[in-house]
Parts: structure tokens; C-alpha cells; sequence
């Protein structure tokens, strides 16, 4: 997985960086495959690589579940490292990678300088075929060793350490992916099986690129790209706008329909205003050819003659017959007519009052 190192400040090397592999080796990028999705491989020593078993229906649910899944499986504080939720490898069983905030931003801040942040953050120790369980597939180069474990989890160690890991492992057998021997380690060259490089990697076992990380796209196109998006945003906020115009004209009619019904509730006590409110209102005002002028006055001076009685009067109904208003009331004490009659006369208000076997009063007075 290594090829001919290229300086990020070199600047026609941009433009090949739309894609490829690419391993970060201390602070240089190497070309490791031309081909393939946009994909740095960082060091896996600086990644714990855990398989959690997460029986959870939703990718949500796994995420919010993920950190105490993991909280008593790392050395740092939850607060201190970056979780990434990777692939199934098993049934209800995922790959999850573990790498503290300030590695993760030396990593973004590198690839951002070599034009590559739009790529995928992989563990290298992942660009290693599965092996089957109970098996390693291991590559050793530079002094260390990446080896891809058998429940799809991997790790990277020193040369000189792979020997007790793998005596730890209990002594499994080895598939050696590279030209390199695994130390003083037996194990079999892996000339088929598991797909090149770039074929492996086109879906990610995980990429750290997620969460606040998550990575850009590749800026290509990238001038019809945000035309594209513009016009849609232009659609979406006419469409927003326009469909808060309606919500706005609608609960503006809501409330001038309440407050009318208020309105007739308290100048017509008792008055059907159910149904249509428009054809309510009509049914209350005088008939065709009828002064409506008359109406309102006489409603106006009857309320404000038995206004001095509000505590003691309840209207049941009120209706303009020709010029005269009638008003309905709830029967009373023994003295209500009187009373009501002496109200209306002192408000200067010529009516007469009936009262009903069952004490109701009928109010009715002429314009």
C-alpha cells in the first residue's frame, strides 16, 4: 500500500487528488492507488478498532447507544475521542473506531492542505482483506505490521511486538498480504481473494469522516453544482414563503372570526353563531328594505340601559322582528320584570316587558 510520496504543495497534484487511495505516513501523502474512491488511509496505531454488539433497530439508536457501549472499553474520557460507527460484521454486531479529537483534527488539517478533504479517513489496518475467523491477514512494511483480524476488527503494531500479540491471539494462522515476511512469524502468501485495494475500500468498513467530521464533496462540477442549489433554494423559500403567506392569512381570518363571534356573543347573548360565521351574522341583521342604521342603536341603548342589572340578567336569546329588537331572558328573581322595566326607562329606553309562565322575561323594544 505504498507508491511514490507527494508533497501537498505541489500544485498539479490537485487535480489527480479528486480520487484514489492515498496512505498519510507522519506528515506526507503517498499515492498508493490511483484508482478508487477518495480515501486517505491514516496509521491504526493511533485507532482502537472494536467489534460492539449494538441490537438496536436504527442507526439513531445505535449512536445514541454507542458511547456507554464502548465507555468501560477505552483508556479516555467519552469527552476526549471521537466515536465512528462503521458496517454490520455480524448480525446486530458493528465495527467501531475510537481516535482522540486532536489526532482527528491534525488529520482533517492535513488532508485539507493536500486537497483531499473531501476523501474518506480509513484505519489502514481496514484496507486488509477479512480473513476468515480465527485468522489474520497481516502486511508488514517499514517496521511495522497492519493485520486485519477474522471479526473484521484490525490493529497495527511494531515489528518487533507482533510476535507476543500473536502468541496473545492464541497463535493464529497468518495470511501475508505483502512481499514483506511478518517477523519471524509462520505464514502463507494470499495471492487471491479479497479484491484489490481500491475495490476493497469503495465501501468503507468505517469512515471517521462523520459526526462533526463528517467530509465534504469533491468540488467538481462545482459551479452547476451551486446553480443547482441555488435555484432549488430559491424554489424552496418561495415555496416556504408562500406557504407560510397562506398559514399567516389563515390564522389572521381565525382570529377576525373569534373576535366577531366574541362581538356578537356579547352585544347578542344567546344568538346561534354556529356554522357558517358569514351567514350567521346575515341571519341577525334586519331584513331587505329594512333600515339596518336602526339595528345597531337599539342594541347599543338596551345593553347600556341594563347594564346596571348584568349581575342579574342572562340573555337566552335576542332577533331584530321587523323594527323592534326582542331579547329573550332567563327567568330570575320574583322582581326582575320590575326591575327591568325601571332600567329601561331610565335609560330613556321605551320597551315592553312580558313575563312567561316559567319566570322568563321577553324583552321587546321599538325603534
Amino acid at each position: 500500500m505504498t507508491g511514490p510520496a507527494i508533497s501537498p504543495a505541489v500544485p498539479n497534484a490537485v487535480e489527480a487528488r479528486a480520487g484514489g487511495v492515498w496512505t498519510l505516513s507522519g506528515e506526507r501523502l503517498i499515492i498508493a492507488e490511483p484508482g478508487g474512491p477518495a480515501t486517505v488511509l491514516v496509521p491504526s496505531e493511533s485507532v482502537l478498532l472494536l467489534a460492539v454488539d449494538l441490537p438496536l433497530a436504527s442507526r439513531a439508536k445505535r449512536l445514541a447507544a454507542l458511547p456507554f457501549a464502548i465507555e468501560d472499553r477505552i483508556a479516555d474520557p467519552l469527552d476526549a475521542v471521537h466515536i465512528a460507527l462503521g458496517a454490520e460484521i455480524a448480525p446486530q454486531r458493528y465495527l467501531v473506531a475510537v481516535v482522540r479529537h486532536s489526532v482527528m483534527l491534525r488529520w482533517i488539517e492535513l488532508a485539507d492542505a493536500a486537497a483531499l478533504g473531501h476523501a474518506a479517513l480509513v484505519p489502514d489496518a481496514l484496507a486488509l482483506p477479512v480473513p476468515d475467523a480465527g485468522e489474520w491477514s497481516a502486511e508488514a512494511a517499514d517496521g511495522r505490521v497492519l493485520v486485519r483480524t477474522g471479526d473484521g476488527t484490525g490493529f497495527a503494531l511494531p515489528t518487533a511486538l507482533i510476535a507476543q500479540a500473536w502468541e496473545a491471539a492464541g497463535r493464529p494462522r497468518i495470511w501475508n498480504i505483502g512481499g514483506s515476511p511478518i517477523g519471524e512469524l509462520p505464514h502463507e502468501p494470499r495471492v487471491t481473494g479479497g479484491g484489490g485495494l481500491a475495490e476493497r475500500l469503495l465501501t468503507p468498513p468505517v469512515d471517521l469522516r462523520q459526526g462533526p467530521y463528517a467530509r465534504r464533496a469533491v468540488a467538481r462540477g462545482s459551479w452547476l453544482r451551486r446553480l443547482g442549489w441555488v435555484a432549488a433554494a430559491g424554489i424552496a423559500a418561495h415555496t416556504v414563503i408562500a406557504a407560510a403567506d397562506t398559514v399567516m392569512l389563515r390564522v389572521i381570518a381565525e382570529r377576525r372570526a373569534d373576535d366577531t363571534r366574541a362581538a356578537i356573543a356579547q352585544a347578542a347573548p344567546g344568538a346561534s353563531i354556529s356554522g357558517d360565521l358569514r351567514t350567521s351574522v346575515a341571519d341577525l341583521l334586519p331584513p331587505p328594505g329594512q333600515e339596518a342604521s336602526a339595528f345597531v342603536p337599539l342594541i347599543a341603548r338596551t345593553s347600556s340601559a341594563l347594564a346596571p342589572l348584568s349581575s342579574a340578567v342572562t340573555a337566552r336569546a335576542m332577533r331584530f322582528d321587523g323594527n323592534a329588537l326582542v331579547l329573550d331572558l332567563d327567568p330570575g328573581d320574583p322582581g326582575l320584570a320590575d326591575r327591568v322595566r325601571g332600567a329601561l326607562r331610565a335609560g330613556g329606553v321605551a320597551g315592553d316587558v312580558i313575563a312567561a309562565p316559567d319566570g322568563a322575561l321577553r324583552v321587546t323594544v321599538r325603534a
